[in-house]
């Protein structure tokens, strides 16, 4: 229904795709006899980037702005029960993102000869579903914090921006000090991110599971459906 939204969500995968071509190179790589191509590595960080904007960014923005706007109050006064609603607005931003996704690699094979792998595709889907779940309750949980819609888009992007940065989802920083370790290993973006890398890595042997990492975003997102189902407000905050 919003032309220029549809364009723009669509568009920043893409975008960084080719930027991310353009700074790293796409030459051919092989390992144990198996050849692909360098942007096969890329995708699970543009992949990562996308869900997490979309379940994350996007739910925690649009739930604030109609919590403000009052349209959450009207909606629960109707007699569409809360539970559909919100399910509803999940729903939209799962098949966003499951659509970005599909975009990108999709791009990525058609004009960067990205290697889809097949063996551990099921571990790739996984991944996917268990981040979205997460971020998706974690986006509703960071609205208890938000106090007006002026304040929203500062404090939700101030809260993801940055681990993207750390987690090595846009650059890989060598040789971190000990304490980025740790403080990025508390947050769940560097574990859905290493669990994505796993999965879509056509060297990788094995089912390609991550059950490490999707334990700690699972966790993540337990506790913020916790959070939100105590402090989540439908009525606009004065």
């Amino acid at each position: 229904r919003n032309p220029a939204a549809a364009f723009f969500t669509c568009a920043f995968p893409l975008m960084f795709l080719v930027i991310f071509n353009l700074a790293f190179g796409n030459e051919e790589m092989t390992i144990s006899g198996e050849t692909t191509r360098v942007s096969t590595f890329i995708i699970p960080a543009i992949v990562a980037f996308a869900e997490i904007s979309a379940c994350y960014t996007n739910i925690a923005l649009q739930l604030s702005f109609s919590r403000e706007g009052g349209v959450l109050k009207r909606a629960k006064g109707t007699p569409l029960p809360a539970w559909a609603y919100l399910f509803g607005k999940i729903a939209h931003a799962v098949v966003i993102a499951m659509l970005l996704v599909l975009l990108t690699v999709a791009a990525g094979a058609l004009f960067y000869g990205v290697s889809v792998p097949t063996n551990t595709m099921p571990a790739f889907v996984v991944t996917l579903a268990i981040g979205a779940a997460g971020f998706c309750a974690l986006g509703a949980a960071i609205t208890t914090v938000i106090p007006n819609t002026d304040a929203a888009p500062a404090i939700v992007n101030f809260s993801i921006l940055p681990l993207f940065f750390i987690s090595n989802v846009f650059i890989r920083i060598e040789n971190p000090p000990a304490w980025l370790d740790v403080v990025r290993d508390f947050f769940p973006v560097i574990h859905f991110f290493e669990a994505l890398q796993t999965a879509f890595n056509p060297f990788v042997e094995g089912s390609g599971f991550e059950w490490g990492h999707l334990a700690v975003v699972a966790a993540w997102g337990v506790a913020g459906m916790v959070i939100a189902m105590r402090f989540f407000s439908w009525e606009p905050r004065r």
